[in-house]
Parts: structure tokens; sequence; C-alpha cells
């Protein structure tokens, strides 16, 4: 009987602790500069938030280049283009042509940790893009 009542709260802890886990990235850890990201501080509001200007960086920095049908040759790219692994690679590495070419130079080192940070919070393995937070 005893082992049945610790089995019982066994699960109803671990399915409390799966519904009272966010939906979407909270942190994120940036390789290139060893640091922990945090990405849920303050309202959710688009110029409250680093990753919210992130968001804005790459709207007007990256979406210049990377939109449908582009003369460029850039290939289009939207938020869930990649994995939140994908881009921190991407970012980490600048091994793609953006980075190459100078592309990202009109972005500062910490304007760059923001787009990572706002791509990687709406990735394409964020799990709610609808999320409370």
């Amino acid at each position: 009987m005893k082992h049945m009542v610790i089995a019982i709260i066994c699960v109803v802890a671990v399915a409390t602790t799966a519904f009272s886990v966010s939906a979407t990235p909270q942190k994120r850890y940036d390789e290139k500069t060893g640091s922990c990201r945090i990405l849920d501080t303050g309202p959710l509001e688009w110029e409250s938030l680093p990753w919210g200007q992130g968001g804005k960086a790459f709207k007007q920095v990256c979406k210049s280049c990377h939109t449908r049908d582009n003369d460029k040759g850039a290939r289009f790219l939207h938020e869930e283009s990649k994995s939140s692994d994908g881009w921190n690679r991407i970012f980490a590495s600048n091994r793609i042509k953006c980075a190459r070419d100078g592309s990202w130079s009109s972005l500062s080192d910490e304007q760059l940790l923001m787009v990572n940070d706002y791509l990687y919070r709406w990735s394409s393995t964020s799990l709610s893009r609808n999320d409370s937070k």
C-alpha cells in the first residue's frame, strides 16, 4: 500500500511539472560569448525586451535581403526557418555568406546577440508561439 501511495504521488508530481513548464524558451546559452541570455524578463512588449529589439533588427536588416523573390539571391528566411539550435549554430560559427560578406556589419555585437535571442525564442522548435508569457 505504501508503494502505491508513493507511485501516485510521483505520477501527480510529474504531471503537475509537465503542465507548469513554460512553452517558450526562457533562456539561451550563447556559445560565442559563453553567457546565458535571459529571454523572459519584463513585459512582453516589442520595444521593452532585448529579443524584441532583435526582432526589429531581424526585420530591418536581415529581411531587407531575405524576402521572397528577392533579386539578391538570398534564401527566404523567417523566424521558423531553423530550429533554436540551428539559429545558435549560425550565429556562433559566422560561416554563412551574410556574416562573411559584411552584411552583418551594420549590427553591433549586442544587436547580433539580440537577433539570435529573437530567432531562438521564435524558432521552429519553440513549443508554442501563443504562450501567454
